[in-house]
């Protein structure tokens, strides 16, 4: 599938040459805006591939978490860090694991970009949870623990806790949808029939409404903050696609590995729950007696992948890089697509596909 390696997204880095911010402007701005903070500071770089640069920032007493937008000309909508801020800030005391916020700055006058200051948060990224050095329990429990937070994000409401301003209450699918179609047609560079049948089917499809949630847009137990010896989440990560939306759909994102990575895996050997009881737990918690159409939400999910992952292709190929890589990253799309579409038709044979 990858060649991903849990140890380049591990730890920190000095700070990259195009991410160095000014080091007496954070001081001054931190002194000024972030409580109980002293100097002197010093700041490195996380290794993790996050889209908004992310820095430990350490003094003699405290640790802190900054996000940025990155340096450059950015699309108007995207490393909106300050919604990340806002929903960060409203869930701080709903019962949900997240950081705790301290300062947004938008005076890009102090370190070059947008960027806020949050707390550090003590704990472990578990960045392969079907893999990796754990027990059978322990990858139980990650999973287990992975559920029970997003299930309480969902329950969250988002009026009490102000942020029914952050997103439109409805149509959320018929707009990622158009989103994702337009930059997969944008991006298109092979044809492929299965997103083509994707893009008929899909919208003409969409389930009946279930319910509006602070949905986090790309649930993965990588982003999530595991507690250090306990396994439960302690902070859920990475809010850049957050919104407002069907929170169905946003959990199926968190159970797309069952039918792609995890796909003909035998998970009661590693531990990890069947997909029949992810879902269950999740409806448990959450209060709902099951899931209606939910092979469309999975394929809903995939198809956003398989467009994600075309529009790398295409940048790989306007780019310098290799040519092979556009290759990869252009077959991996063609790949999620067919494995989209076969959660519509059952009948599509998956055997030439990477398990």
């Amino acid at each position: 599938m990858t060649d991903f390696k849990a140890e380049d997204n591990t730890g920190t880095i000095p700070v990259q040459e195009r991410h160095q911010i000014s080091i007496p402007n954070l001081t001054e701005f931190m002194a000024a805006n972030v409580s109980g903070f002293e100097g002197p500071l010093t700041v490195e770089e996380f290794a993790g591939g996050q889209s908004n640069p992310t820095y430990l920032v350490s003094t003699p007493t405290q640790r802190y978490v900054l996000r940025r937008k990155p340096p450059g000309e950015l699309l108007k909508s995207a490393h909106a860090v300050d919604r990340e801020y806002k929903v960060l800030t409203a869930l701080a005391n709903a019962d949900v694991p997240t950081a705790k916020t301290f300062a947004l700055c938008t005076d890009e006058s102090v370190i070059g970009t947008w960027f806020y200051v949050m707390e550090y948060l003590e704990g472990r990224v578990i960045w392969d949870s079907t893999d990796g050095p754990y027990t059978q329990q322990q990858r139980f429990e990650f999973w287990d623990a992975a559920n029970a937070a997003v299930a309480k994000l969902h329950q969250v409401d988002y009026r009490e806790v102000g942020l029914s301003d952050f997103g439109k209450e409805s149509d959320y699918i018929a707009r990622q949808l158009a989103r994702w179609g337009g930059q997969y047609d944008y991006t298109r560079t092979v044809d492929n029939p299965y997103m083509d049948n994707l893009l008929d089917y899909l919208p003409a499809n969409i389930p009946e409404s279930e319910g509006c949630a602070i949905v986090h847009g790309d649930l993965q137990i990588a982003n999530m903050m595991m507690h250090s010896t306990r396994n439960e989440v302690i902070g859920l990560l990475d809010w850049e696609l957050s919104t407002l939306g069907c929170p169905i759909a946003d959990f199926a994102y968190l159970c797309r590995p069952y039918r792609d990575a995890l796909r003909g895996v035998d998970l009661k050997a590693l531990g990890i729950p069947s997909e029949s009881e992810f879902v269950e737990a999740y409806c448990r918690r959450t209060g709902r007696s099951g899931i209606d159409h939910w092979d469309y939400y999975l394929a809903f999910n995939m198809f956003k992948m398989a467009a994600i992952l075309q529009g790398i292709a295409k940048r790989v190929l306007d780019g310098t890089a290799a040519s092979q890589h556009a290759e990869a990253a252009g077959a991996g799309a063609f790949n999620m697509a067919k494995l989209a579409w076969a959660q519509i038709d059952k009948s599509v044979n998956l055997d030439d596909l990477d398990a």
